[in-house]
Formats: structure tokens, C-alpha cells, sequence
């Protein structure tokens, strides 16, 4: 089987191996990150503050092997369908190269996780980052939108980047909302997700995708978050990966034999880097991003505590690749 969409995943749920009935089928939420490391969650080794993830880690499976296509397009078109991208018609970015497998477009020679799982009986649902489509106007077409391809319900962003404070192409379902005051897109998508579990009053299980944009440029924390994390990166990159290195050793992640791999030649050493005061920076409004991000996924956690759905329920954890190559939006 191929592997799909990023670096980690974890799993919780104590459902047993005795047959189930229909009502007893598990849920499952299916968490996705854009564009973050291997070890940048703490049980991976970072010092971001993570502990929802790490709690869920800690219960569950953490992958060490896992493959992506290094583009978030293909790798959501993947997750989405099972498929390799090209299969899907999202060979690599949205673009309409008029080849088949590079059209930017999902295409109609597939199905979507949420379309078979409605059909056997689930309730769907999406929050967060499409970015599978090239038609992305308000009037536009909308044959590849979320409840085109399966989903019952969708609050989140057809485009693939934007600002965190006032998202492009912001969609309730099928239309197009403001953001509204004190809007934080992080925040949204998971409030949003929590509303659809509480909401949901069938016996049928669900399926849920949380596709957040966190930590994609652009760099959009709250204050309060970056405050955390004041200092932490002012002895630079090159002691952070010395740190995570050890920390991922400690874990089990990678073998003591393994040296730390060399630095990125696109990248200085930390001493030989100018602007030290603004890459720090950079790096505690990143930390804060994820750690934002966590705690939403906290809330969703709390959310099926409180229906009671968290012993049948299968959480996946993902990133769609690793570390965003690209300096703009910063």
C-alpha cells in the first residue's frame, strides 16, 4: 500500500477485535498539518509544546516510515482517494497543464474517502484546507467542492494558502462567508470541528477530516502564543537540531548510529546569519502556530469525551510534507 500524506500519525481508540455491529463501527478523525517537519511535534522530538499529540502518542502508534509527494495538492488528492496523485488528476500544483494526470483538478475516475464512507452508512464531515480544485470563485463550478465529493458538512477554505486573520475563499458548505471579528483561522477550524461532533445526533458513525493550515507561511500567530516561546530560539538553528537530534534518539525515533544529517547548503550556520533577531522571531511565531493548533485539536478531543465517542474513535495525526521550502508569506 502506498503511504500517504506525511511524517506522523497516531491513533487512539480501545475498540476490541470482536465483530461490530453498524452503530458500533468506529469513528474516525483524520488530522491534517500543512507543511511541518518530521520533528517538530513533541513525540518527535521537538520543543514545540504539543500535548494533546503527545498525550495521543503516548496511547497509540507512532509511524517512523510514513511517504508523501513533498506537495500538498498531491498528497491531499492521495489521502483523499487512495490513489497516486496523477491517478487523481493532481500530478502537482492547481494548475490545468492540459495533460491527464496534471489538471488541478480532482477528477471523476476516483472516489473520496468521504464518498464510500457515506455510502456505507457514515455521516461526513471537513473542516479546514481543500485545495484539490482549480475553480475556486464564489459562482464558479463547484463539482469538486467539499459536498460534491462527500461531505455532509464543511466549514474551512476551497484555496490552498492565506492569511490566518481574513482566509481566502472562506465557505460555509457551498458558500462563500466572512471571517467575522476576532477570527483566527486556527481556532476556527477546530471550534468548527468540535461543533460538528456535538452536533451530531445519529447513531451513524462519522468520518471527519481537520485539514489546518497551520504552520503554512504566512507566519500569523496570536500574541499570546508567540509570547510563550520569547528566547527560545535565540541560540539559533544549528543547537536546535543538535537538540532534536538527541531528543529523537532518546525516543527511539532514529538509531544512535545515525549521525545528524548536514545542514541544508541553501541555509548559514547561525553565526554566519545576519538577521538573527528576526529568524528567531520567525521561529517562535512558527512554534506558537503548531502549539495553537494543538490545543484546538484538544478541544476536538474534549468533544468526543463528552458524547462519549472517544473509546470508538480513531484519531490520525499527518502532515501533507515536510517543512515549507519557499521564504515569501513570511
Amino acid at each position: 500500500t502506498m503511504g500517504l500524506g506525511a511524517l506522523s500519525l497516531t491513533v487512539s481508540g480501545r475498540g476490541g477485535a470482536t465483530k461490530q455491529s453498524a452503530t458500533d463501527r468506529p469513528n474516525i478523525v483524520l488530522i491534517m498539518s500543512d507543511d511541518m517537519g518530521f520533528s517538530d511535534i513533541g513525540c518527535y522530538g521537538g520543543e514545540i509544546r504539543t500535548p494533546t499529540l503527545d498525550s495521543l502518542a503516548d496511547t497509540g502508534i507512532r509511524f517512523t516510515q510514513f511517504y508523501n509527494t513533498a506537495r500538498c495538492c498531491p498528497t491531499r488528492a492521495s489521502l483523499l482517494t487512495g490513489l497516486y496523485p496523477h491517478q487523481a488528476g493532481v500530478g502537482h500544483m492547481m494548475g490545468d497543464r492540459g495533460v491527464y494526470g496534471y489538471r488541478g483538478d480532482l477528477n471523476r475516475n476516483c472516489l473520496t474517502i468521504a464518498e464510500v464512507l457515506k455510502r456505507a452508512g457514515y455521516s461526513t464531515y471537513m473542516t479546514g484546507k481543500w485545495h484539490v480544485t482549480r475553480f475556486i470563485r464564489p459562482q464558479g463550478p463547484k463539482h469538486n467542492w467539499p459536498l460534491q465529493r462527500g461531505f455532509d458538512r464543511f466549514f474551512g477554505t476551497i484555496h490552498g494558502a492565506g492569511s490566518f486573520y481574513d482566509p481566502n475563499t472562506l465557505t460555509r458548505d457551498n458558500t462563500m462567508i466572512p471571517p467575522g471579528e476576532n477570527f483566527y483561522y486556527t481556532n476556527a477550524i477546530s471550534d468548527n470541528a468540535a461543533k460538528f461532533i456535538h452536533e451530531h445526533h445519529t447513531d451513524a458513525p462519522f468520518f471527519m477530516y481537520v485539514a489546518y493550515t497551520a504552520a503554512h507561511w504566512p507566519m500569523h500567530a496570536l500574541p499570546e502564543d508567540i509570547a510563550r516561546y520569547k528566547g527560545r530560539y535565540d541560540k539559533g538553528w544549528d543547537e536546535l537540531r543538535k537538540e532534536r537530534h538527541a531528543r529523537m534518539i532518546e525516543k527511539g525515533l532514529v538509531s544512535e548510529k545515525w549521525p545528524l544529517t548536514p545542514r541544508d547548503p541553501y541555509v548559514p550556520s547561525w553565526e554566519e546569519e545576519d538577521l538573527k533577531k528576526w529568524q528567531a522571531r520567525r521561529m517562535e511565531v512558527y512554534a506558537a502556530m503548531a502549539e495553537s493548533m494543538d490545543r484546538g485539536i484538544g478541544r476536538i478531543v474534549k468533544a468526543l469525551e463528552k458524547k462519549g465517542k472517544l473509546d470508538n474513535t480513531l484519531i490520525f495525526f499527518l502532515q501533507d510534507n515536510g517543512g515549507c521550502a519557499e521564504e515569501y508569506g513570511s
